[in-house]
């Protein structure tokens, strides 16, 4: 494949779009971005400086001192916050659903918007979220909708925590529910495939089936 291209996948928590999203960059030679790590970036801040994240001015000022990158080392690809390597310390339940509030502020979003279309400028990337589609690349060369069942997100969420979280399988799914209920009724950028999306449901699909289907669109 010759022409670069800006591909672009969404989904709701546990879908698989992390894993799918990099392995997909991987096979093309592609950059892979997880944009949902700079919203997690954005809620560790606001933790540690004690921000309301219900309020904007807080928030301007805090996004206006913040300054996030990525970087690939070989621990692969890490997220910086002001220089400081924050990759792990995202990764909990609680700067999951605080990530969920900050990112239904619209001064988060316009702080966001500008770095993410600025990693986006020179293509060849696959860029993971929840409105990568629908707002930050209206015109993405290829766009995926990923969706599995509830349950089955769940699960895969569950075994992706249970070594750092005392979490139940049915705390999990709550969280789950509420997570997507947040995304899909904000009133900024709500969570739905973009009109021209391509939507696969990833329940019943191992990972390399889903990246396959991806691979036979994008061809």
């Amino acid at each position: 494949m010759t022409k670069k291209l800006l591909i672009t996948i969404d989904g709701p928590a546990g879908a698989g779009k992390t894993t799918v999203s990099r392995e997909l960059a991987d096979r093309l030679g592609y950059r892979y971005i997880d944009t949902g790590a700079l919203y997690r970036g954005v809620a560790l801040a606001a933790q540690s400086r004690k921000t309301d994240p219900q309020n904007d001015a807080e928030l301007e000022q805090l996004c206006s001192e913040l300054k996030l990158d990525f970087i690939r080392n070989d621990m692969g690809l890490r997220l910086l916050s002001n220089g400081a390597d924050i990759s792990d310390l995202i990764r909990t339940p609680e700067i999951t659903m605080l990530a969920s509030a900050v990112s239904a502020r619209p001064v988060v979003r316009h702080y966001l918007l500008e770095l993410q279309r600025k990693l986006g400028e020179e293509k060849a990337a696959v860029f993971e979220g929840r409105d990568m589609g629908t707002v930050v690349f209206p015109d993405a060369d290829i766009k995926f909708f990923l969706n599995a069942s509830t349950r089955e997100r769940a699960e895969r969420r569950f075994n992706e925590l249970k070594t750092n979280s005392s979490q139940t399988l049915d705390e999990v799914q709550r969280d789950i529910q509420q997570r997507d209920k947040n995304d899909s009724t904000r009133a900024v950028a709500p969570l739905k495939p973009a009109g021209d999306a391509i939507v696969i449901d990833s329940t019943d699909l191992t990972v390399s089936q889903v990246v396959e289907r991806m691979l036979s669109h994008i061809e």
